[in-house]
């Protein structure tokens, strides 16, 4: 699918990989959504893109709220075309630690956000782009890109909540990839490794180089262009469906 004259919503779009995306997609002429929680950071960045892009705030796991920002999208700009989906949580806490076992409530917000939050959001976008028109020769009417995270493969002490909402959302690619392919959709889901976000830009030596040391090559952090760039190549590529791509240079995270 072309971009030009597309719409896209794209939560977490107020910084990071999200507005890396946002950017890219807005430079080839596409309108795009921004749905975050930070309403500050999001009217600066939908300011800083122009007329093509709006901003919602709210969770993704609020389902009345993502309701809300799909339609505000559908008044502004007709429909949604792609949905890319960047918003997520971390949190560390070991299974059973020092105080005790891991609180339920941690684990079960991690889900909630990173797993269920995603879910919410591609449900709600399929079900606009799903009657809109044939895009190309292959009747695309829509395309879905998740971010799950290397942490699916290579869960770290600690990751255990983590880790099993990003492997969640690996897991559901292929079987929503078929439930949606009758409609026309695709979907596909990036596995980010580490990457130059707001939080590592500040991270202090110690915590970035062990990072750097064990990545094959090239010999850094990612780049959020990068991350942006494989998002536009999975949305404009028709034959990528139903899978997962680590984007990682090669790392394998070790154990802790």
């Amino acid at each position: 699918m072309e971009l030009q004259e597309r719409t896209a919503f794209i939560t977490g779009g107020a910084s990071g990989l999200g507005l890396a995306t946002a950017q890219n997609f807005v430079s080839a002429g596409a309108n795009v959504l921004l749905y975050d929680l930070n309403a500050e950071l999001l009217e600066k960045a939908a300011g800083e893109l122009g007329n093509q892009a709006i901003w919602h705030t709210g969770d993704v796991a609020d389902e009345s709220a993502v309701a809300e920002a799909v339609a505000r999208a559908q008044t502004e700009f007709g429909t949604i075309h792609i949905n890319v989906n960047c918003a997520g949580i971390g949190g560390a806490a070991r299974t059973v630690g020092r105080d005790g076992p891991m609180p339920l409530a941690k684990f079960e917000h991690i889900v909630r956000v990173n797993l269920i939050g995603t879910f919410n959001v591609l449900r709600l976008c399929a079900e606009v782009m799903q009657v809109n028109e044939p895009q190309n020769e292959d009747n695309e009417r829509g395309v879905i890109v998740n971010v799950a995270s290397i942490a699916a493969f290579d869960g770290q002490t600690g990751q255990a909540g983590y880790a099993a909402s990003k492997g969640g959302i690996v897991s559901m690619t292929l079987p929503i990839a078929r439930d949606l392919g009758k409609r026309g959709i695709r979907v596909n889901t990036i596995a980010p490794g580490v990457f130059e976000t707001p939080l590592l830009a500040s991270a202090p030596a110690e915590v970035r180089e062990p990072l750097i040391a064990i990545t094959q090559f090239p010999k850094r952090l990612g780049e959020p262009d990068e991350f942006a760039d494989t998002v536009r190549y999975l949305v404009n590529c028709s034959y990528m469906n139903g899978e997962t791509i680590r984007l990682d240079a090669g790392i394998r995270m070790p154990s802790i």
